[in-house]
């Protein structure tokens, strides 16, 4: 409209001034200046320019000169001083995209210039040498530091100057900040942060405890994990190019596995050794009927970029786990590639790695399998693996007890897999054996998927095996103990000598069993197999008798049960060592019995915390009260004890009774004797110093610890294996808080969990 109008105004004055020519050009004039207006005002065919957000000054965060540096103990949140940076760096991008036109010749297009800016900064944070720099905030909110450049520097007094600020300041002027934590953001882009350096805060950890220094080696769960154990990121596959986070749920690294991992190896800087846990479920408590088998969370779900394999089975042809409260009762089992790069990633960051095949009792609370133990008609929910047994159990009417019966039922749970039914392909284990779950399958494929992973330091048959390793077959003899040697012969074979092979047993099944006149040792044939390398201790024992009040007996030893000199000296006295209770009442009541032996001097065949005579007597077995003239097979001293577990859960008096947890799906959920079920992690803390401190300590052993003969060299408890029960691959504090992806959350707060717990002050 403008161009028609202003032409024809042209036209007009031109030829009133200028004649016909003047008509001619101020038309031309007017449409030129017309179109111009029209475009302007109404977007015809146009060239329009924008431009984004400048910043006016590019010095927007200073520091404070003559802050105080702090000083922290354990692990706190602080906000930082910016002690060194550059000038924001400004990129200038303009962008001309066309828009299209109707009808013009001209082709319309827009102009955008847009400002990008980039920090280069240093944020000094403490005191140091400090442990870890663990979360970092940015404005309030938590960074994702993975595509992002931030160098983290721990304090040290040797610690080198940073590349970046070198670059810039030049080799001569460039401080190193030694004795000083800090960080450096390399060209931290502000774009997130409204073109602004945000106020940074970060997660600083300060071990300062003993415990965290004597830590040598570990457990790893939750075993039950489908891609836990992965070092890079899976991810859940949810729709059309739409996943959410499978593995990762930490913004501080690529995985879950990765973010704990990098929490252990700063809260213990001492650490050799991790024992990896992976978990196949048995589903039911009668030897002849359970089977042994790997299992998935769901039975549909899409994974990228690994999908889940168990010895060439796939998601879709595995049964899953049983449902609690509408949710999975357990995790599924590792996928057999999760598995080996766990292996190698811990390899890499220079520890030794037990494999650790792992069984828990996938029962859900409705089942109509029968007790073995009762002859009722369902069996207890979720109960431990130790409650395996021969049906009729022992102490039973009709108990098959003693029978050959009974050594075919523990031969149906081992199976008939062999070594040769098993073939390595790159990091795949196939089977091809008999058509089996059992204990021989999982040994054997996890002995194989060792290889895959380039080889471990040592590899577990199986642990707490406490009621199956009790059974007599119909000649007296053990079988569930006859199975275990073979299998650790066949795995040793598998393995190769440089690995270790043993198996893991509980606190009251490695030594004598009573069976009324008779005293035997049914895990001798395991511990004297050429096959099995260390003696397997799961160690639990009750360590204290503390009650509330000042009258009861322990009061008399120390002050507090937190006393670090009185938990040591229970190790080797006070229940299953001076004393036993004979039942409930008698507890209570604090009616203790000796222990004793009057016929033959041997106390400690009956002491169940009595590692050291254990370890350094002939085992001389009676039977019908008689002690047999030759003795077992074991030979004294001529292997290390390695405690495949030690722990305590965080309650109070957890003590009393450190093998007892909280879990409100199982059977077995419970709290030590006469705890009120408040959280304590200083009684956690001050029993596993305990522990280590007498079977780990930094400078020698005692002259009880030493071999009675040169079959071995060391210790009695081999040094750095006391493995301590346990660390989650599941960072803190995303477990225990994110319940909605975890459901044992809830469980830690009592738990035997270290994770979350050590780096604290």
């Amino acid at each position: 409209m403008a161009t028609l109008l202003l032409g024809a105004a042209g036209s007009i004055i031109g030829g009133a001034l200028f004649g016909p020519v003047g008509a001619i050009a101020g038309r031309a004039l007017g449409a030129l200046g017309g179109a111009v207006l029209d475009q302007t005002l109404v977007g015809g065919n146009r060239t329009a320019t924008s431009e984004g957000p400048r910043l006016s000054d590019l010095e927007v965060m200073a520091s404070t000169e003559g802050a105080s540096i702090p000083r922290i103990y354990g692990r706190a949140r602080l906000a930082g001083q910016v002690i060194w940076a550059t000038r924001l760096q400004e990129v200038k991008a303009t962008k001309t995209q066309s828009v299209g036109g109707k009808g013009g010749s001209l082709t319309p297009s827009t102009t955008t210039t847009s400002y990008t800016y980039y920090a280069n900064f240093a944020v000094a944070l403490c005191e140091g040498p400090i442990s870890r720099i663990g979360r970092i905030w940015a404005d309030g909110k938590l960074l994702d530091t993975t595509g992002r450049v931030a160098r983290t520097y721990l304090g040290t007094r040797d610690q080198p100057p940073d590349p970046w600020i070198e670059a810039k300041q030049g080799t001569s002027g460039t401080p190193a900040y030694r004795g000083v934590a800090y960080l450096v953001f390399e060209r931290l882009n502000l774009t997130d942060f409204g073109n602004r350096l945000p106020q940074i805060t970060v997660e600083v950890e300060r071990a300062v405890g003993v415990l965290e220094h004597q830590v040598k080696a570990v457990t790893l769960i939750p075993g039950a994990t489908e891609f836990g154990y992965a070092p890079a990121n899976v991810r859940q596959v949810v729709g059309a190019a739409r996943y959410q986070a499978e593995s990762r749920h930490a913004s501080a690294a690529d995985s879950d596995f990765e973010a704990s991992l990098d929490q252990l190896l700063a809260a213990c800087p001492n650490l050799e050794r991790v024992s990896l846990v992976v978990t196949w479920f048995g589903d039911d408590l009668r030897a002849g009927s359970c089977t042994v088998r790997p299992k998935v969370e769901q039975a549909v779900k899409s994974t990228t970029p690994l999908s889940w394999s168990v010895g060439g089975l796939t998601r879709s042809l595995a049964l899953t786990t049983s449902r609690y409260e509408g949710r999975a009762a357990y995790g599924g089992t590792p996928s057999d590639q999760t598995v080996v790069q766990a292996i190698q990633r811990l390899t890499a960051a220079g520890l030794k790695v037990t494999l650790n095949p792992f069984i828990m009792m996938d029962i859900p609370a409705a089942n109509t399998r029968q007790d073995p133990w009762t002859g009722a008609g369902s069996q207890p929910a979720h109960p431990w693996r130790g409650r395996i047994t021969c049906d009729p159990a022992p102490g039973r009417a009709g108990s098959v007890d003693g029978t050959a019966d009974c050594a075919a039922q523990v031969a149906a749970l081992f199976g008939a897999a062999a070594a040769g039914d098993f073939a390595r392909a790159g990091n795949l284990v196939l089977y091809s054996g008999p058509v089996e779950w059992s204990l021989r399958r999982m040994g054997l494929h996890y002995a194989h998927l060792s290889l895959a992973a380039g080889g471990v330091e040592a590899i577990l048959i199986g642990s707490e095996f406490e009621a199956l390793t009790r059974l007599r077959d119909g000649a007296g003899a053990f079988p569930a103990a006859a199975q275990l040697a073979a299998l650790a012969s066949e795995v040793k074979g598998v393995v190769g000598a440089a690995t270790r092979v043993s198996y893991a047993a509980n606190w009251s099944e490695y030594g004598a069993q009573v069976f009324g006149d008779d005293v035997r040792f049914p895990l001798d044939a395991v511990w004297s197999s050429p096959g099995v390398d260390f003696i397997g201790i799961d160690y639990y024992p009750p360590f204290t008798d503390w009650r509330d009040g000042t009258t009861h007996l322990d009061a008399g030893l120390a002050a507090t049960p937190y006393e670090r000199a009185y938990l040591k000296s229970r190790l080797k006295a006070g229940e299953a060592y001076d004393w036993y209770y004979v039942d409930d009442a008698a507890r209570a009541a604090q009616d203790r019995t000796a222990i004793t032996d009057g016929a033959y001097g041997e106390p400690w065949v009956y002491r169940q915390k009595d590692l050291w005579s254990f370890w350094a007597n002939a085992h001389h077995e009676r039977i019908a009260g008689v002690r047999s003239a030759s003795p077992t097979a074991f030979v004294p001293g001529a292997k290390p004890i390695r405690l495949m577990e030690a722990g305590c859960p965080a309650v109070d008096k957890g003590a009393n009774q450190p093998n007892v947890f909280v879990d409100a799906k199982s059977s077995e959920t419970g709290l030590p004797h006469f705890s009120s079920g408040q959280r304590d992690d200083i009684i956690q803390r001050r029993m596993l110093e305990a522990v280590l401190a007498t079977f780990d300590p930094e400078a020698g052993a005692s002259d009880a610890d030493n071999p009675p003969a040169a079959l071995y060299a060391g210790r009695m408890v081999e040094e750095g294996c006391v493995f301590l029960w346990t660390w989650d691959a599941r960072p803190y504090p995303q477990f225990p808080l994110a319940a909605d992806i975890w459901a044992d959350g809830a469980n830690w707060a009592l738990g035997h969990w270290l994770t979350g717990r050590l780096g604290a002050a």
